[in-house]
């Protein structure tokens, strides 16, 4: 007959015990939902909701034949505006983990979420704009559709791996890019320039301009951008009066937005460059007997 001693035995329980104790601490420390988080997870909700209504508001009704544009106007402005609280999510999620905290799975999260919003919703739009205007082609739609995903997935990818000064973003940020690519759909242009200037907003995505962190001022005006194009998107969607000129309008303004801050910042660059050999030069010269 075995014998076990007491004491040992105790010994045991109270390791064992210990050893739950401190696995129940440091388990929380890293599936522990921060308040940032709970925003990026409400980011990702809302871009799978803008792949939802566009498919059962704008593809479906297509595919059978259904003559209800009324109901494809609403989809499509819903699916966009869900768009746009993605990205409010985004802007202030940030903010969140600056001030507060955020949990090791942040970036991650941040991340993923970003690549369903901003990669997944609006090639998604584009792909089924492809599908249901008059003069599109749906195969080369399709391309341009896998072309601003890839571009999400690349620029989200280098955003990780490239440390950039602060302040600054290398290539248009996601939220802004897909905003543009759905401001484009919108504007209903002529298939082949949509088709390029969709291509070039992808292109901006995954280049070496640099953009501006939308911080301080700069975060209050997008926040305001943002709250304007949801009101222009209700106008539109219920048919008021002057709404499709508001939405026309804005995503005008919005295309023009992401073709001029490049100038700007090539602009700002050449400068820069052209300041630092001046001084330069000068130091040289400086330098000289």
């Amino acid at each position: 007959m075995t014998v076990i001693d007491p004491d040992t035995r105790a010994a045991d329980w109270v390791a064992d015990a210990e050893a739950e104790a401190e696995d129940a601490e440091e388990m929380p420390l890293s599936l522990r939902l921060s308040i940032a988080d709970a925003l990026t997870l409400g980011n990702a909700t809302c871009g799978f909701m803008a792949v939802y209504f566009t498919t059962t508001g704008i593809l479906i009704p297509h595919l059978t034949g259904s003559s209800e544009t009324g109901m494809a106007r609403n989809s499509a402005a819903t699916a966009v505006i869900l768009m746009l609280a993605a990205a409010i999510f985004d802007l202030f999620d940030g903010i969140v983990a600056r001030k507060l905290r955020s949990s090791p799975m942040g970036a991650e999260l941040d991340n993923l979420s970003d690549l369903i919003s901003f990669g997944l919703a609006p090639a998604y739009f584009v792909l089924v704009y492809g599908m249901v205007a008059d003069d599109a082609q749906q195969k080369v739609s399709a391309v341009a559709a896998i072309v601003v995903l890839l571009a999400v997935v690349l620029r989200l990818a280098r955003f990780s791996c490239v440390t950039m000064k602060d302040g600054m973003f290398q290539g248009m940020p996601s939220p802004f890019g897909a905003l543009t690519v759905v401001s484009i759909v919108l504007l209903e242009l002529p298939f082949i320039p949509t088709l390029l200037a969709i291509i070039g907003v992808a292109w901006l995505m995954v280049s070496r301009v640099e953009y501006p962190k939308p911080r301080g001022v700069l975060a209050v005006a997008m926040l305001s951008w943002i709250v304007g194009a949801m009101a222009m998107l209700a106008a539109w969607a219920f048919d008021a009066p002057g709404g499709a000129f508001l939405l026309q309008t804005g995503c005008a303004l919005q295309v023009v937005m992401g073709a001029v801050i490049p100038l700007f910042a090539t602009a700002r660059r050449v400068n820069t460059f052209r300041g630092n050999r001046r001084e330069s030069r000068e130091a040289r010269a400086a330098q000289l007997p």
